[in-house]
C-alpha cells in the first residue's frame, strides 16, 4: 500500500509517518517503478507499536530502545521493566504537578466572581502581585 494508504488505515499523518521513518522508527520501505513508498502489513504493524509508545508518552528514543531490544528476543526483558518504572516515575511526577496545578486555578477561581468588573478582579490582583 502506498503512504496515504497506510495513513488512512493507521489513522496517523502521512507527515509523522515520515518523520517516524526519518528518525529510525520504522524500517524503510519498498519503492514502487515510479519511487512512491510501498509499505506491507509489517510496516502496519511496526506504525502501530510506535503509536501505542507515543500514547503512552513513552519518547522516541525510548521507542528506539524498545525497537532494538525487539531485535533480541532472547535477551532479558530488565532493561524493558527498568524503561517502564522510568515512565511510571514520570507520569507520577506529572500528576503531582497537576494536582498542584489544579489546586492553584482552584484558588484564583475563588478569588473572583463574575460580578466584579475587571478593576476589581480577584484574578488579576493575584497575578499581578
Amino acid at each position: 500500500m502506498k503512504i496515504g494508504q497506510l495513513a488512512k488505515v493507521s489513522d496517523c499523518s502521512i507527515q509523522t509517518i515520515r518523520y517516524y521513518e526519518r528518525e529510525g522508527l520504522l524500517s524503510p520501505p519498498s519503492r514502487s517503478g515510479g519511487n512512491f513508498r510501498l509499505y506491507d502489513e509489517k510496516a502496519l504493524k511496526e506504525l502501530e507499536f510506535v503509536k501505542l509508545c507515543r500514547s503512552l508518552d513513552i519518547s522516541l528514543s525510548d521507542i528506539k530502545t524498545l525497537l532494538e531490544l525487539k531485535k533480541r528476543p532472547e535477551e532479558s526483558c530488565s532493561s524493558i521493566n527498568d524503561l517502564i518504572a522510568r515512565q511510571l516515575d514520570l507520569v507520577n511526577k506529572r500528576i503531582k504537578e497537576l494536582k498542584a496545578l489544579k489546586s492553584e486555578l482552584q484558588i484564583m477561581k475563588k478569588a473572583c466572581s463574575s460580578d466584579n468588573t475587571v478593576e476589581s478582579c480577584g484574578i488579576i490582583k493575584t497575578l499581578t502581585v
